[in-house]
């Protein structure tokens, strides 16, 4: 079975592009073929910055024959309907048709057609230049004189050349001949732009295309690239006595720059060391895409020596690059120095925030004291909608004061941090740098001598930033963190921004699953709805809101987030929705029940309880269906069986005990209080006919299984468990 490789050779692709565009180009080739009727072994898509390339093995030489029999009408139909089939059938006389008989129906026309299976070189022809033309790039451009005419090729940059070359691994391959935008297929390549001759390569089959280009190098596979790259950078580090600080993010990226990687160190002065280590690395690894080091057993400081990664081998050894690169370093780091002096000084227009200062009870003597009065001096916004960030920080005050004493924190240092936790925003490294924000002003608060909890919160309170993220356990942050997020989504919602579809522009699924992960990860027992309301009249000042009860409606929103964070963890959906009630808000309880419930229901005693209840339910139902009274009071005379007596008595036992479990929290022993029913359930069903010929011994022995709905109703709503 022959072999297909494809190259499409450009300018540079930009890094972040790569990854991605190598895969809807695998994608879309094959998903073509396969639709053409083509089968193939495997594929592998390799890309670098000038090139994507796709090695597709065993493919198929011919799709197959399809036959199809298009029915049509009687032989005796009238002409107008036989004109019709023939249309559709595609045939110019009905002698092309055949005659088939059926006993019932009599003869009727069948026509058999059949579509000539085409080769696979015909279908690549046809595919690869339709792929190359409706390619999904972000951004894409046209060039040349041809860029002026209708229709010209687009390509993300000037498409130079392209590689096919089709046919068996033990014979010679031959090029499928086809034409996109000027330019032909072929089978030639070319090397890395400076290090090659800059001729043609020509090539058959993968094998000599990645040992070609190696002579001309051009390392083809991104892996290896992330490997030569990092291995390179931790030996060179470990020779002068340092660690690696790895960056993963880093990496992908600087391996989509350069095709031969050749990993050098630079330097810069030890005095820029005063600077954060975040702003360090941040600093270099924006600027010059490169990797910053720390001493050996060292945790957060680094050191004055960087690693960066060249696409030349230099005559010199790479020391004029190195020290090139460093230049550059020194001057973005004097900087990143004169912002962090400078945001340590005061700020000039300190006459212009005394009424800031007085309204949040600032010390304007602090300098992260003024970035806060001056960032609700300059009114800066926050939303069109929603007013400035001032307000909102006045928002976020009052609401984690509120939330403080339900977690145990302490409201005056709660209050402080909330006061404080945007005015990094005023900074002038947060202004260069917006990834640092928070981290930023951590690291002020301690300078100015903040409480540490306090200090801590300004940079936890937007925690957790995802499902991977860390979760704030200090209480001072754990309540800056609800109530940040809690305003967040309940603004949202008062102006109806709320996420539709897969747009989530203000990320608030994410804020809602850092709502639960605060609560689940800290044992928080809040009310969701006193908070959600407290944040609404918070928002009493704003116009324009939506006239709607946005508290079920966030509620709701936030049940859905749960469900799916729990469904994530590993719990049952069925379990679950036996739990979570529409109008439950205690989200601590709603995991603990849950747990509880999973663990009684993959027990003996719990699963046949379950088919019980379940029991009990179908027949509640079809009576309810029916019009029957359920919910009357039993009457303990009208029993006739020691099996009505021996349940009753146990639903009275199981009800007491589970609510003061219930009570308590102790949802295990609740459960265990719900095991007590099992064997006078399963009793009452063997021994006890319900629908009994006395309409009040039925009605009694209904409102019996209605008690049995009822005290399992306090632990979960067994109806809704499958099995």
């Amino acid at each position: 079975m022959p072999d297909l490789l494809l190259e499409l050779f450009s300018e540079e692709i930009p890094a972040r592009m790569q990854r991605k565009a190598a895969g809807d180009f695998k994608k879309l080739i094959t998903d073509g073929l396969v639709d053409a009727g083509l089968i193939y072994e495997a594929a592998t898509a390799y890309w670098t910055p000038r090139r994507l390339a796709l090695d597709i093995r065993g493919l198929t030489v011919r799709s197959k024959d399809i036959r199809e029999e298009i029915k049509g009408p009687s032989t005796s139909a009238p002409e107008q309907a036989i004109a019709g089939f023939l249309r559709k059938a595609g045939l110019s006389d009905v002698s092309e048709a055949h005659v088939h008989s059926d006993p019932k129906k009599g003869d009727f026309y069948v026509a058999h057609l059949v579509k000539t299976g085409r080769t696979a070189e015909e279908i690549i022809a046809e595919l690869v230049p339709a792929t190359i033309r409706n390619f999904p790039w972000p951004k894409s451009m046209r060039w040349g004189k041809a860029s002026a005419q209708s229709g010209a090729l687009r390509w993300v940059r000037p498409l130079q050349s392209i590689l096919c070359t089709f046919g068996p691994e033990t014979e010679e391959t031959k090029v499928i001949e086809f034409e996109v935008g000027g330019i032909h297929s072929g089978n030639v390549t070319f090397g890395h732009r400076f290090l090659s001759d800059g001729q043609p390569i020509k090539v058959r089959r993968f094998d000599d295309y990645v040992a070609k280009l190696e002579k001309a190098f051009v390392v083809l596979d991104a892996e290896r690239r992330k490997e030569i790259i990092a291995t390179d950078a931790r030996n060179l580090a470990f020779a002068s006595g340092l660690d690696l600080v790895e960056d993963e993010g880093l990496l992908e990226e600087v391996s989509g720059l350069v095709e031969w990687p050749v990993v050098l160190m630079g330097e810069f002065e030890e005095e820029f060391l005063a600077i954060p280590p975040e702003v360090i690395q941040l600093t270099i690894r924006v600027n010059q895409k490169c990797f910053v080091t720390r001493k050996q057993g060292e945790e957060t400081a680094l050191s004055n020596k960087f690693i960066l990664v060249s696409n030349i081998v230099a005559r010199d050894g790479g020391k004029e690059i190195a020290f090139g690169n460093g230049k550059v370093v020194r001057a973005r780091l004097s900087d990143a120095l004169y912002f962090w002096h400078t945001d340590q000084a005061n700020m000039p227009d300190m006459d212009k925030l005394q009424a800031s200062a007085a309204k949040f009870a600032l010390d304007l003597a602090k300098p992260l004291d003024q970035r806060m009065a001056r960032l609700d001096a300059l009114n800066v916004t926050f939303h069109a909608k929603l007013g400035t960030q001032g307000a909102r920080v006045a928002r976020i005050e009052s609401l984690a004061a509120a939330i403080a004493p339900l977690i145990g924190a302490d409201v005056a240092l709660t209050k402080r941090a909330a006061v404080l936790a945007k005015a990094d925003l005023q900074t002038e490294v947060v202004g260069e740098f917006p990834e640092l924000q928070g981290a930023m002003g951590h690291k002020y608060a301690l300078l100015q001598g903040e409480n540490p909890s306090v200090a801590q919160a300004l940079e936890d309170h937007y925690k957790p930033q995802g499902p991977s993220d860390r979760v704030p356990r200090d209480p001072v942050a754990v309540a800056v963190a609800l109530a940040d997020k809690i305003d967040t989504l309940t603004g949202f919602w008062a102006i109806d921004e709320k996420p539709t579809g897969s747009k989530d522009p203000y990320a608030l699924r994410r804020a809602a699953l850092g709502v639960i992960r605060l609560i689940l990860d800290n044992d928080v027992r809040v009310a969701l709805k006193d908070l959600i309301k407290n944040a609404e009249s918070g928002l009493a000042s704003v116009k324009n809101l939506a006239s709607r009860d946005v508290g079920a409606d966030l509620l709701s929103f936030l049940h859905d987030r749960f469900k799916v964070y729990l469904k994530d963890e590993g719990a049952r959906h069925d379990a679950i929705d036996a739990v979570l009630s529409a109008d439950a808000d205690n989200l601590l309880l709603v995991a603990r029940r849950l747990e509880a419930l999973i663990v009684f229901i993959n027990t003996e005693d719990g699963k046949n309880l379950l088919a019980g209840t379940k029991r009990a339910a179908n027949i509640l139902a079809a009576e309810e269906k029916k019009g029957a009274l359920v919910d009357i009071a039993i009457d303990a005379s009208l029993f006739t069986q020691d099996e009505e007596k021996a349940l009753h008595e146990a639903v009275q036992a199981a009800s007491t005990e589970a609510k003061a479990a219930i009570e308590r929290e102790d949802f295990a022993a609740a459960m265990t209080a719900m095991a007590l029913l099992r064997a006078p359930v399963d009793a009452f069903f063997e021994g006890v006919l319900v629908n009994d010929e006395n309409e009040k011994i039925r009605a009694n022995r209904l409102a019996l299984l209605n008690a049995i709905r009822d005290v399992t109703s306090q632990v979960a709503n067994f109806s809704k468990i499958a099995g």
